[in-house]
């Protein structure tokens, strides 16, 4: 239905709660490769609970990789650096989300590749850095899902 992309996630478990997110909205999940954690982390497996078995989730070893395991279709690039609010953007079924790491965010050379629809924000209030990463990827997954009518969902 939908692609969440994370670039080099550092923290197991924010991608084990992502994983658990994608196995419930039947969302795929690409980890781009280096990844902060080994996936038998202990808190990734915690956070994920068992839903591990119920989500498909690929590892690429870079973003071009990841690029050409996707295809086309329209990307996203999830940032506080984002002009444009997440939910003036309307969604359609196989549109990707590309979210960066928790500490580092996405680098520029990647938000600005010409395969990035555009760079979408989640607002806050002023002076607040940013949102936990997984709240973030459900928020911008649940908007996404929402406008195509829950599909798949009961």
């Amino acid at each position: 239905m939908f692609h969440i992309i994370l670039y080099q996630p550092e923290i197991p478990q924010n991608t084990g709660n992502i994983i658990r997110l994608c196995a419930n909205t039947g969302t795929q999940l690409h980890l781009i490769k280096p990844l902060g954690f080994i996936l038998r982390d202990k808190q990734l497996l915690r956070a994920g609970l068992d839903y591990h078995e119920f989500a498909s989730v690929k590892i690429h070893e870079n973003w071009q990789d990841c690029l050409e395991e996707i295809g086309k279709c329209r990307i996203f690039a999830v940032t506080t650096k984002g002009k444009i609010r997440y939910d003036s953007i309307h969604y359609r079924r196989n549109d990707a989300f590309l979210f960066g790491s928790e500490t580092k965010g996405l680098p520029h050379k990647i938000m600005n590749d010409d395969v990035i629809q555009n760079c979408t924000r989640v607002p806050m209030v002023p002076a607040s850095r940013s949102l936990n990463l997984s709240n973030t990827v459900s928020i911008i997954t649940y908007e996404a899902w929402r406008q195509t009518g829950f599909q798949a969902g009961v």
